[in-house]
């Protein structure tokens, strides 16, 4: 049986980068990799207070769930026209925020992008915990959350299936086969590193478990082959998802004829847009877990600009579809269109139209200087900044169209209730709790990939010392 410490099977899964061994200058050997990454795994006072807090979120949506169901969906603060309102909006942002994993995990690994290795762990354990935390709204906007089975096309006798002409129910098909294909991923992913846990563990019921899940991997060759074709796999079949999945979302919207929904240019201006929130959440949660943990060697400043200009690409085509939904309006010269856009920016809801723009497109122009593209602070407070801007570019596509159709007669507004935020507050509470619990039972960066990074510059030290 191999040893943990074993290097990795060279070329088994391809390189990183032809730079990798700059990546990680201060990581010595492979022992050092094992012992600080399991490190990790520790209990610490930060990690207590933060399950609290994300604890006591949850119980808040939890109680105004509860409330809502003995009271019924009018406590939502809904009002006719807006029919939809946070729910809806807080079930994009959190398919958004699952979208970077993907991303990072399976199409940069198809083009060997080296600065992926130290983040992709923690961005596919997010990824499985947004989709849970957006899977719970469907069932939360029905009202009756114990006839949730009715979103299935569930075989039966009353002829009652589900409209499949219906965008709703396409989202039931996309988010279930994500969450799939996003925890398969993850859990393979998973199995090298479960395997070092097993061998370093000293309790019996714990090893046994570990054991078990890391299905008798004994980091053999032909070990390694397979699992590489399986990653590989996985990788090519989790791509398109990026693509499809919050194109289907994004059919909620554009299959309708309402004002500032009825537009071509959702579906990719949506993926972009999850691509760019997704980033900004991989740094609100690899930020502080990089200083919290001492993990500065591992994610470094490199891997930092390196996802800053992704972040700053995907900015400026989100600015793009903002400036080119405001140009067919004016150009098409329908009159609801045009009014409905003007009213956007310049009416009833000004104010979050211009919170989506300063957040989406103004602050992250600062990315263009390399010195605030290398500061973690700047970073950190600007992923906090680009999650709020996205929340609020939902809210602008959701309310003010509902709010400003066709007919002068029928305008309204929307205030969300105090159920609608606690709703809010507790997704996020939801989220953070499953997080949490995960970086505790599992490595939070991947073992084998960051041995397979200092392998070869190890490779050349040991010749260069027989020379």
């Amino acid at each position: 049986m191999a040893t943990i410490s074993q290097p990795v099977r060279e070329g088994i899964r391809g390189p990183n980068i032809a730079s990798a061994d700059v990546q990680l200058p201060a990581v010595r050997d492979y022992e050092q990799v094992d012992r600080e990454i399991i490190a990790t795994l520790g209990f610490t006072k930060k990690w207590f207070i933060g399950l609290m807090c994300a604890v006591t979120a949850m119980l808040i949506g939890v109680s105004a769930w509860i409330y809502q169901i003995y009271w019924g969906l009018g406590q939502a603060g809904y009002e006719p026209p807006v029919m939809w309102g946070n729910f809806i909006i807080t079930f994009v942002f959190w398919v958004g925020i699952g979208h970077a994993g993907t991303l990072i995990s399976a199409i940069l690994y198809l083009f060997r992008a080296g600065f992926r290795t130290s983040i992709y762990r923690a961005a596919e354990a997010m990824t499985v915990f947004a989709v849970m935390t957006a899977g719970l709204f469907p069932i939360i906007h029905i009202g009756r959350p114990w006839k949730f089975f009715w979103l299935l096309p569930y075989p039966n006798w009353r002829l009652l299936f589900p409209n499949f002409k219906s965008p709703l129910v396409w989202d039931v098909f996309a988010i279930s086969t994500y969450l799939t294909i996003s925890t398969t991923f993850l859990f393979i992913g998973l199995i090298p590193d479960i395997a070092v846990l097993r061998d370093k563990e000293t309790n019996p019921t714990r090893k046994r478990m570990l054991s078990i899940l890391s299905l008798g991997w004994r980091n053999s060759d032909r070990e390694w082959r397979h699992f590489a074709k399986a990653y590989l796999f996985l990788a090519a079949f989790s791509t398109p998802l990026v693509l499809s999945v919050h194109s289907v979302v994004s059919f909620d919207f554009a299959m309708s004829d309402v004002p500032g929904w009825h537009a071509s240019i959702f579906p990719p201006y949506f993926v972009a847009g999850a691509i760019f929130s997704g980033f900004a959440m991989v740094w609100t949660i690899i930020i502080p877990m990089r200083k919290w943990f001492k993990l500065e060697h591992y994610v470094t400043l490199n891997n930092l600009d390196a996802t800053a200009k992704v972040v700053l690409f995907t900015s400026q085509v989100v600015g793009c579809a903002y400036l080119i939904e405001f140009f067919i309006a004016w150009y098409s010269g329908n009159r609801a269109e045009q009014e409905f856009f003007y009213n956007r920016v310049f009416g009833q809801w000004w104010w979050a139209a211009w919170i989506m723009l300063l957040c989406n497109m103004a602050l992250p122009m600062s990315l263009w200087s390399q010195k605030l593209r290398r500061n973690p602070t700047w970073l950190f407070v600007l992923s906090i900044f680009i999650n709020l801007g996205m929340w609020f570019e939902r809210f602008v596509i959701v309310v003010p169209s509902l709010s400003h159709e066709f007919e002068p007669w029928q305008w309204g507004s929307y205030m969300p209730s105090w159920i609608d935020m606690s709703f809010l507050l507790g997704s996020f509470g939801w989220f953070f709790m499953w997080f949490l619990l995960f970086v505790k039972q599992m490595p939070v960066m991947a073992i084998a990939e960051l041995k397979e990074i200092i392998a070869p510059r190890l490779k050349r030290s040991s010749s260069g010392g027989q020379h």
